[in-house]
């Protein structure tokens, strides 16, 4: 069985965050299942925890910071340390997205998973697929028959 090794943009871990009922959070009990594992660079680390920590994201999600930290413990268990060689910038119109498509290049992701597909468009001259957390979840399922 092929264990997808992919990279979850930000965005996925704070739509988990707001609901229970999509897409991005059943990745995270995919992920907890030992379904797939996820790739992290300490920069794309260090934006997960400042955006779960946002004051609207705890007051959303009724979650304090010390939750916060236990769920990144938590998350760091099924993580795949990535080390950036290389910087691949400027390559997307957010800056803020590069980190995590260089997190998935320097690590060799099978994908990167993103609410945000066509931001990352440039991917494909990596041939880094970029799905959409919903998509992801049908590949699982494929891979899981």
């Amino acid at each position: 069985m092929n264990v997808f090794r992919v990279v979850l943009d930000t965005n996925v871990l704070v739509a988990a965050g707001r609901s229970r009922q999509g897409a991005a959070f059943a990745l995270l009990k995919a992920l907890r299942d030992g379904r797939f594992r996820i790739m992290a660079s300490v920069p794309l680390f260090l934006e997960y925890e400042a955006v779960l920590k946002r004051p609207e994201q705890l007051m959303v999600g009724r979650r304090t910071e010390a939750m916060v930290d236990a769920f990144l413990d938590a998350l760091s268990l099924r993580t795949e340390p990535v080390h950036l060689h290389f910087l691949w910038r400027p390559q997307l119109r957010d800056p803020a997205d590069e980190m995590v498509l260089e997190t998935a290049l320097n690590g060799r992701a099978d994908a990167l998973v993103t609410f945000n597909v066509s931001d990352f468009a440039p991917a494909g001259q990596f041939d880094l697929p970029v799905w959409a957390p919903r998509e992801f979840l049908l590949k699982l399922d494929k891979e899981d028959d």
